[in-house]
């Protein structure tokens, strides 16, 4: 193989995998810190997609050496931007009132008649925050939100002989007066950790006695196992093992063989074991 006939070692934990999802609200924080966490409920998917999403964070420009005589062009120093065209765009295939009115952009949602009726002026409840959230490969996601969004496209269905409705969708990002230095779109690449298993303590407290087991801690839901033995010319009479608050001595401790044994722990662990001298 060349020198140059190379792929980057990240290459399988960028990729971007699938259609990825339109949603109303989006958890990202209880995303990113576990793989068990979705962050968002099935009530927030905005429609059903075909063909993907196509998203676009573009930056327009002005050179202001464009018009000084002996200046090249796209001299850094003198390049500007004029501001960021953010959208997303696809196919829905969705027909519910909240996606019609999504696409309208203007329009009202009756909730008795299930009405929807288009405006001829836009009110500030017409834009929203949305998300697009997609899977990567090594079972992270890549996130983008677009800011104060609103359908510009307008709305156009189309349908067909044994074919399912489909409804353009273009909605475009929004600078807000409140906040004007803030580009309309953000973006997020996560790679979620799986959890750390939480350790328990293990805390023995032996007279005249010694264990097999000399760890200080036990991964959540893992095994213990411990044999006790007694000094020479002592005798083991009491044994005790808590788990948490629960006495478990009884399933734990096989009182003839001296062993302890816990096949799950899944809390701090104390045991307590005292020989006596043998007469």
């Amino acid at each position: 193989m060349g020198r140059y006939t190379k792929i980057p070692q990240d290459t399988f934990d960028a990729l971007q995998t699938d259609a990825g999802i339109l949603l109303k609200n989006f958890d990202i924080i209880s995303a990113a810190a576990s793989k068990d966490s979705p962050g968002y409920q099935l009530s927030d998917i905005v429609c059903a997609t075909t063909g993907g999403i196509n998203i676009v964070c573009q930056p327009t420009y002005s050179d202001y050496g464009e018009d000084v005589d002996n200046c090249p062009n796209n001299m850094k120093e003198l390049k500007h931007i004029d501001g960021w065209n953010c959208s997303m765009s696809g196919t829905s295939l969705g027909t519910s009132a909240y996606g019609i009115k999504l696409a309208l952009g203007a329009a009202d949602i009756d909730a008795e008649s299930s009405k929807i009726t288009p405006r001829r002026n836009l009110s500030q409840d017409d834009f929203a925050d949305l998300w697009w959230v997609g899977d990567k490969a090594n079972g992270g996601f890549l996130a983008v939100k677009i800011f104060d969004a609103l359908s510009t496209d307008g709305l156009s269905l189309q349908t067909g002989k044994n074919a399912k409705g489909q409804t353009t969708l273009g909605i475009t990002g929004h600078v807000s007066i409140d906040n004007q230095d803030r580009v309309p779109m953000e973006f997020y690449s996560i790679d979620v950790d799986e959890p750390t298993p939480t350790a328990h303590t293990v805390t023995q407290t032996l007279t005249h006695v010694t264990s097999s087991f000399s760890g200080e801690t036990v991964e959540d839901e893992g095994s213990l196992s411990a044999t006790l033995t007694a000094a020479d010319g002592y005798t083991i009479s009491t044994v005790s093992v808590v788990m948490g608050e629960t006495d478990i001595t009884a399933t734990a401790y096989n009182s003839e063989t001296h062993a302890i044994s816990i096949a799950s722990v899944t809390d701090d662990v104390t045991i307590t074991a005292t020989a006596v001298e043998n007469v």
